[in-house]
């Protein structure tokens, strides 16, 4: 591997000299006094040759640090980078272990959208790291890039349940604490690793095409029930339309606490009490959250910048799903978020919004539109090949923009030459380079309904 290229949208996390191969990590946690107790042995390899190991871990202690690979030096731990030095210059390509033993009481960090990371609930906990919030309970590289595999071990009190990403491979019960442990076999970003913790009951949602489970308070299973009954005939739908699903399993995490919005981590969605109940179009964050484990999660975004990657095809899975289960035409909602976008400001570049706007709605709703729009010059046969062949291709990887134009062009050159490749080029330099909002890019054919 070569060493990362720098990321314009710095958020002062993460280091691009070195990459995580793979996570250990073996915590104990007592819900009761919010006490963490952890050890971390991290698996990495130097990208080009450097004289230290800088990870990001923030508002926890560390206790103890080792490093196998190459002789170590003296570390130190300040503002939320732990640098660890080495006694002398390693070359690029070296494999180094690093173990570090850490602790205290975890809580969320600051960021320009609020609180990140992990967060008390009234009974429990839940672990909401986008974009930055992975530091507040493992030391991690923390850039949305570098993916690694996973071992969770955790720790918790009876009869508190544990969640981590991955698939359970051990539980094992002593006295009064219960141990959880989860291996993610995919690579996963820092932000996507997760921890949920609560008094949580599991109900089955479906067994096909793979196992979809959600995790609810006792209070609201019947909602849950409710709310999640057509599950899937989703996840069935998607991986017809996207492909197959990549992951193992899907769980659904329904909290005792209201959530301002919903939250997704690997193979994993987050929701809040409010979420459930709620009667306001709050069902299409179902789907929104189930199409980030293709977008966003499987094809991960290379830097911040092109989140519209992310959010645009999961916005656009709602609007699929909603014609597709009966609701209005993916045509008439587009149609209706055109109009809306027409009369915001037209200040924001899609592929290029700036780090602080990474979240800011219009591209959620304009990513979808640009993804209409293609559609809409390419003809549903060639568009959803495309999107089949963007998620095999980059599954488990990291893209960007450029590699969504790349694709674009290669399907329409292959399907109508050279003229069709440069309208549908055309089409994606007005919606993702340019302010101002172009046309509504017109009619699309109704696609086949859910069975």
């Amino acid at each position: 591997m070569k060493a990362a290229a720098r990321d314009p949208y710095d958020t002062a996390h993460g280091d691009r000299s070195t990459h995580v191969v793979h996570y250990d990590l073996d915590l104990t946690y007592r819900p009761v006094s919010n006490r963490l107790q952890g050890t971390a042995t991290l698996d990495v390899v130097t990208l080009e040759p450097t004289r230290a190991v800088v990870l990001d871990l923030v508002g926890l202690a560390v206790a103890k640090v080792t490093v196998s690979g190459a002789p170590q030096g003296r570390y130190d731990h300040d503002r939320g980078r732990l640098r660890i030095r080495l006694a002398r210059e390693v070359a690029a390509g070296t494999r180094l272990t690093v173990t570090v033993r850490y602790g205290g009481s975890p809580g969320p960090t600051p960021s320009p959208w609020g609180p990140v990371g992990w967060e008390e609930l009234e009974d429990g906990v839940v672990v909401a790291s986008q974009p930055t919030g992975a530091p507040t309970w493992f030391p991690c590289n923390d850039r949305p890039d570098d993916k690694a595999t996973y071992r969770t071990s955790l720790t918790v009190d009876n009869p508190y349940r544990a969640l981590a990403h991955g698939v359970l491979v051990d539980r094992r019960t002593k006295a009064s604490a219960t141990t959880w442990v989860y291996d993610e076999t995919h690579p996963t970003s820092p932000y996507l690793a997760t921890v949920q913790i609560g008094r949580y009951d599991e109900v089955v949602l479906a067994d096909e095409p793979v196992p979809q489970r959600a995790l609810v308070p006792t209070p609201l299973v019947a909602a849950a029930r409710r709310r999640l009954a057509d599950h899937g005939a989703l996840m069935a739908y998607f991986c017809e339309t996207f492909g197959p699903y990549p992951f193992a399993g899907y769980t659904v995490v329904c909290t005792p606490d209201e959530l301002e919005i919903p939250l997704e981590a690997q193979g994993v969605s987050i929701f809040g009490a409010n979420n459930l109940q709620a009667t306001g179009g709050e069902e299409r964050l179902v789907a929104h959250e189930l199409a980030h484990q293709w977008f966003g999660n499987s094809v991960s975004v290379s830097s911040w910048q092109h989140i519209w990657l992310n959010e645009g095809f999961a916005c656009y899975a709602e609007w699929l799903w909603s014609e597709a289960s009966g609701g209005p035409r993916a045509d008439a909602v587009a149609r209706g978020w055109h109009a809306r976008l027409a009369a915001s400001p037209q200040d924001l570049v899609l592929a290029d919004p700036g780090y602080p706007r990474i979240f800011d709605d219009r591209i959620y709703k304009r990513g979808a539109l640009t993804l209409h729009a293609v559609r809409t010059v390419l003809g549903d046969p060639v568009f959803f090949d495309l999107v089949r062949a963007w998620t095999t291709s980059f599954a488990h990887l990291t893209a960007g923009t450029q590699d969504f134009r790349d694709l674009v062009a290669a399907h329409a050159h292959a399907a109508g030459g050279q003229p069709l490749a440069l309208s549908a080029g055309a089409v994606l330099s007005a919606w993702l380079d340019e302010p101002g909002l172009p046309p509504y890019p017109g009619h699309v054919a109704a696609p086949s309904r859910a069975r």
